[in-house]
């Protein structure tokens, strides 16, 4: 039918959020976008707009992708704060183990090039980051930790989390991704210790 697009929408958001998940926004080009989607230049901008519009499409997408895991894994925090976190980092390593997606995280991919980024995209990355870190902290507060140490765990387990990602990429093994978890999870559990004392 005249008019109606012929491919599904979806599916050509996730094959460019990959290529750029891959080779990073500088490195990609539209005519790597035109391969990995399947779609010509001209259905790239008259669906997505330009390179800019479709990155942040991009990153919604795997923000919500993932956010939505990381929001379901911290749902027992009231009860089990300790397995909650614990959930939260499994859901990392198991994207850092699938295969069918790149190594590392796309927003802290993002996030690392902010400077040469626009100003846009780089402020979509900073509150991608804020969302994991306000998880975290309302997370740690209904554990009743003290709100200064809800806050300041909240900001060391995002950038642990996301030196997961960075580590995955330059090969580091799943043993020593946990090793920095298991360092992490001891310091939170001393501290949960101490509350209820």
């Amino acid at each position: 039918m005249a008019g109606k697009k012929q491919f599904d929408v979806g599916v050509a958001l996730d094959a460019a959020m990959v290529q750029f998940w891959r080779a990073g926004y500088a490195d990609t080009s539209l005519d790597d976008l035109s391969r990995t989607t399947g779609l010509n230049r001209s259905s790239i901008y008259s669906s997505f707009g330009d390179k800019d519009s479709l990155y942040l499409r991009c990153l919604d997408r795997y923000a919500a992708r993932y956010g939505n895991r990381y929001d379901q894994a911290l749902s027992c925090a009231s009860e089990e704060p300790l397995q909650a976190v614990r959930a939260f980092f499994e859901v990392t390593l198991q994207r850092i183990a699938d295969p069918d997606v790149p190594d590392g995280c796309l927003i802290a991919q993002t996030a690392m090039a902010a400077p040469v980024l626009s100003p846009t995209i780089a402020a979509r990355a900073v509150e991608a980051l804020g969302s994991q870190q306000a998880r975290l902290r309302s997370t740690l507060n209904a554990a009743q930790l003290a709100e200064r140490d809800a806050d300041d765990f909240a900001v060391h387990l995002t950038a642990v989390n996301q030196s997961l990602a960075v580590m995955s990429r330059t090969g580091a093994s799943q043993k020593q991704l946990r090793t920095v978890i298991d360092v992490s999870m001891s310091a939170l559990a001393r501290a949960l210790h101490a509350r209820s004392c």
